[in-house]
């Protein structure tokens, strides 16, 4: 495998020195697709927020910008993720707002009915079965609770089908492939909203 493969290939899960490097250019590289997903929870007031596959926690940390008055818990399954999460929310862990676990999300461990806000950023890609992963955000959320998704790749661009040709377990998905996983793990109110210039994709449900 050539380096260009093996560094594409840490976004799945990132490991050793190239992991580190991966994580801290997903923390800037995808700030303004983040940021553009967020803009879409106005009107939303959340007092416990998951953030989920929370990656290097620079979500993490603009989600408790944006929403002052919750705590967040952030999880991820690598261990190199989970370090550069704490690192920099680590004012915000010492104060009790912000907890960083590390995780699989098809086994959430978390506890039923938790949280208002559940939040997916450049994540489902790697999600081992949508259906049974949305079950577990589904559980965790209370009712009335709203679960945000946001990629990068609305599952039809070159780009995106061109990395997951390159990169292990990577699964572009469209907005009716999400929509459907949604349906079948009880959500509703289920919108799905693209960019108007790049393929970035939004999802919003309610339990």
């Amino acid at each position: 495998m050539g380096l260009f493969k093996k560094y594409v290939n840490q976004t799945r899960k990132p490991e050793g020195f190239l992991g580190k490097m991966m994580v801290d250019g997903m923390n800037g590289g995808h700030a303004k697709l983040a940021d553009w997903g967020m803009a879409h929870l106005r009107g939303i007031s959340p007092k416990a927020i998951a953030e989920l596959g929370c990656g290097g926690g620079r979500n993490a940390a603009e989600l408790m910008k944006r929403c002052p008055q919750a705590t967040l818990t952030a999880l991820d399954y690598s261990s190199v993720s989970v370090e550069k999460a704490r690192a920099l929310n680590a004012a915000m862990i010492e104060t009790g707002r912000c907890t960083v676990l590390q995780g699989n999300v098809a086994s959430l461990p978390l506890e039923d009915a938790s949280f208002d806000l559940a939040t997916a950023f450049e994540t489902v890609y790697f999600w081992p079965g949508l259906t049974t992963c949305f079950a577990e955000v589904y559980r965790v959320l209370k009712p009335g609770g709203v679960f945000l998704v946001c990629n990068e790749s609305d599952g039809t661009d070159k780009t995106g089908l061109k990395f997951e040709k390159i990169i292990n377990g990577m699964k572009c998905y469209t907005a009716g492939e999400i929509t459907a996983a949604l349906c079948a793990a009880g959500f509703y109110e289920i919108k799905a909203v693209h960019h108007p210039k790049n393929p970035w994709l939004v999802v919003t449900a309610k339990k």
